[in-house]
């Protein structure tokens, strides 16, 4: 059974707090707040645990028995940067390249992004850097 819990609501402006005070923060008003009991949220649904769909519990899955959907993948034309990539890009994904300043990574990128613009696809390069400041 859920537990519930309370809320105290105030009847001037509904803001809702979840403890007592004589004063509403919302909007400033004394001892206008009531209290109101709720039920405790439903554990959610799904594959990451806890309840699955129609109330029964979701049971264990050995990693050797998950299968992963084969995504359509877009080859870069860079051999050793398609097998990191698992395969290639996938369209409409988003690809974090860091490391140490000088490495290659501008330079790898442009030559991915240019191979992928030259067979046809559109591309998006954003740069960015950390503020000497920061």
């Amino acid at each position: 059974m859920a537990r519930s819990r309370t809320s105290y609501f105030c009847s001037g402006c509904g803001h809702e707090a979840h403890a007592w005070s004589g004063r509403c923060a919302g909007c400033g008003e004394w001892n206008t707040l009531v209290e109101a009991p709720q039920a405790a949220p439903q554990p959610a649904a799904g594959p990451r645990g806890g309840r699955a769909r129609g109330g029964a519990a979701s049971t264990p899955v050995a990693l050797r028995d998950v299968s992963a959907p084969a995504d359509q993948r877009l080859r870069t034309g860079i051999l050793e940067l398609d097998r990191v990539l698992g395969g290639g890009l996938v369209p409409g994904s988003l690809v974090l390249l860091g490391g140490s300043p000088g490495i290659g990574k501008s330079t790898l990128t442009g030559m991915a992004l240019g191979n992928l613009a030259a067979a046809g696809h559109s591309v998006l390069y954003a740069s960015g850097e950390e503020s000497p400041d920061a």
